[in-house]
């Protein structure tokens, strides 16, 4: 393990000479990129005509949203490679956004500038995490799923940006190395059939171990939801030596029947006497897995609401964030692992792109002339939208966050994720963000737990069928609560709602009584099922915390699992 820990320290010695010079490296990033799509058309219809200096950059090329390189992106995906669209290589492969913002998926320029990016910020997150955290195999129970991939009427090849990631030759050889599961499970494409698998597989290597990865949270917490109702049959698979009926993919059962060998009753019963002594699944992690470490991946912003159920299972194991991104491309990495989900912030990697940020007006949030800023202009605890320029061919695109300024590394700054810019909930004057919604929703949780429940999921809703219009929730729980109680959570929600335009317009009845709509367990399983048939991946999907006109489908579905309705009786 010398070398293994000689590269983690080589890794942090390059980050920390990179995050000294970040102000120099950010200038040098951008005038690379501009010089490698010079002859791009976008840049030349802008003006930029070969400059390359900060200035001219700002000056000649307008701050743009994905609606505004929909047409250039598309003509990529139609074949139009004559001409250098959106870089001066040609993109031959557009990453699907998961699609639960929008209500569809976006295209996304994806080139090997991005995959070397991505490559690196893992680096990064590791070389800092096992500083903390030292591995000895340097094996986990990693819960990877890559979707399909296809190609686009103009030969393009089209999937979701970890599936382009995963499919790399880079990937590959850490998938031989670091994961219990071989990679037919990685590609099984059945997304229960892989988990499953990935959950043999680990049981399989239980002592090899150290750690247990997803790339958002709520994987981790769905596969040992998972776990809890099938333990027995992967018990009964390690006994006999003998995969289940139930993996049919070919190439999957062929790779993991191979792994199971022979019979191995003393496993089977080992493990079956540990799930048999844990109070409610509490620890299950440690104690399948006695030599883990920890439990990482994206466990901020839309994956806070599992962090309690995460932790449950989890037990004593710390839980380690990862690094921060967007579809569009990387930001940070998480260079202080020891630091809880809920305070975790994400330092800029300077070098993987240009990044640009415009302040967040408290007092007017419309303002149509604010400045937009660099790196060395941020203000430690101001919040700010984030600007992307990457080597893909996106320049200026605001992705949507807001963040907050926690501090800086060196001369880079140190982010944490605040929310959706335009995730709001709204019926007229009230805005409330993902974020009021969640710990309105946190609050509901407070309540549950005096009944035994727990939120396993939930989203909102802006109703306007009736007048005055009103917010709903939909919430499926585990547990069974009282009809007192839940009307007690619709009080309780409508009252954390602490946005001013939305506490006078309920005051005034300009706003009706929020509503929890409680739906039957597995609803948001069928939401899942909805848009991975849509071709996003399991690895990039987020529950909609706001459902609007463009998620009619998923509100089908919740409507169609409704069972229980409850109102507020705040502000009578």
């Amino acid at each position: 393990m010398g070398g293994f820990n000689k590269l983690q320290h080589t890794d942090i010695d390059e980050f920390e000479i990179i995050t000294k010079n970040a102000v120099g490296v950010q200038k040098e990033t951008l005038g690379r990129i501009l010089k490698e799509n010079a002859e791009s058309e976008y840049l030349l219809n802008h003006g930029l005509a070969g400059r390359t200096d900060t200035e001219s950059f700002k000056s000649c090329i307008p701050l743009a949203t994905h609606k505004d390189f929909e047409s250039y992106i598309q003509r990529i995906a139609d074949g139009d490679s004559p001409s250098s669209i959106l870089t001066t290589k040609p993109i031959t492969q557009i990453s699907l956004s998961s699609g639960t913002t929008q209500g569809k998926p976006k295209f996304i320029p994806f080139n090997d500038r991005i995959l070397n990016d991505t490559m690196e910020i893992y680096k990064t997150s590791n070389a800092y995490r096992h500083r903390e955290y030292p591995l000895t195999r340097g094996k986990g129970l990693q819960l990877v799923y890559a979707g399909k991939q296809a190609r686009t009427k103009g030969g393009v090849i089209l999937s979701t940006a970890t599936t382009h990631v995963f499919s790399s030759e880079e990937y590959r050889k850490i998938i031989h190395k670091t994961h219990c599961s071989p990679e037919e499970v990685v590609f099984g494409y059945d997304f229960q059939q892989s988990t499953y698998c990935h959950l043999l597989c680990a049981l399989l290597n239980s002592d090899e171990v150290e750690f247990v990865f997803s790339k958002f949270g709520h994987s981790i917490v769905q596969a040992f939801r998972t776990f809890e109702q099938i333990w027995e049959q992967l018990c009964s698979d390690i006994r006999e030596g003998v995969l289940s009926k139930l993996i049919t993919a070919p190439a999957m059962r062929t790779a993991v029947s191979k792994l199971l060998r022979r019979p191995d009753p003393d496993l089977a019963t080992s493990i079956e006497s540990k799930c048999r002594n844990l109070t409610d699944w509490y620890g299950v992690i440690p104690t399948l897995f006695p030599n883990s470490k920890y439990v990482y991946g994206i466990l901020t912003g839309a994956m806070e609401p599992y962090l309690n159920k995460l932790r449950h299972y989890a037990g004593d194991l710390p839980l380690v964030s990862a690094y921060y991104g967007a579809s569009e491309g990387w930001i940070g990495a998480c260079i202080d692992p020891t630091d809880p989900p809920e305070t975790a912030t994400y330092t800029i990697l300077p070098h993987i792109g240009y990044f640009e940020f415009i302040p967040i007006l408290k007092d007017n949030q419309g303002a149509t002339s604010r400045p937009v800023l660099g790196i060395e202009d941020l203000v430690v605890g101001k919040e700010y939208e984030i600007l992307i320029t990457n080597s893909a061919g996106l320049y200026r695109y605001n992705i949507g966050d807001v963040v907050r300024v926690s501090g800086f590394h060196n001369a880079a700054p140190k982010l944490k994720f605040v929310c959706r810019r335009n995730v709001l909930l709204s019926i007229n004057i009230d805005k409330n963000s993902e974020k009021d919604i969640q710990i309105a929703v946190d609050e509901v949780g407070k309540v549950l737990k005096s009944s035994k429940c727990e939120v396993v999921d939930f989203t909102s809703y802006a109703d306007r069928s009736s007048q005055p219009g009103h917010y709903v929730v939909f919430l499926e729980i585990n547990g069974k609560a009282s009809e007192r109680v839940l009307e007690e959570c619709a009080t309780c929600m409508d009252l954390s709602f602490l946005d001013a335009g939305y506490l006078s317009s309920r005051k005034t009845n300009g706003i009706g009584a929020l509503e929890i709509r409680v739906v039957r367990n597995g609803t948001f399983g069928k939401i899942l099922d909805h848009y991975t048939s849509a071709g996003a991946a399991v690895s990039q999907f987020k529950t909609p915390r706001c459902i609007g006109a463009a998620n009619e489908k998923v509100l089908d579905i919740l409507t169609a699992g409704v069972e229980d309705r409850y109102f507020s009786n705040a502000f009578k």
